[in-house]
């Protein structure tokens, strides 16, 4: 096993615990018997959905997931040429 290998399998077990990581931050999403009653009503809250926190979790839970697999995509290629 090479120093390259160990670097990139480090990287790699870095990156997917920060995946870990914010998966677990975000809240759940269940309507449950208030989305039953309170149907498709625009609220205040609804409206500014785009900045709360959950919704830059979960923006930034696509781009930590894109690098992710980009990262395994490098290493795997990396590896297959050494």
């Amino acid at each position: 096993m090479g120093v390259l290998e160990i670097i990139i399998g480090v990287l790699v077990l870095l990156v997917s615990i920060v995946v870990i990581g914010v998966v677990l931050l975000q809240q759940g999403h269940r309507a449950g018997i208030n989305g039953a009653i309170s149907g498709a009503a625009d609220t205040f809250l609804s409206k500014t959905k785009a900045r709360t926190a959950d919704a830059k979790l979960a923006r930034m839970t696509k781009f930590i997931a894109i690098g992710f697999f980009v990262v395994v995509l490098a290493a795997n290629i990396i590896c297959a040429v050494l």
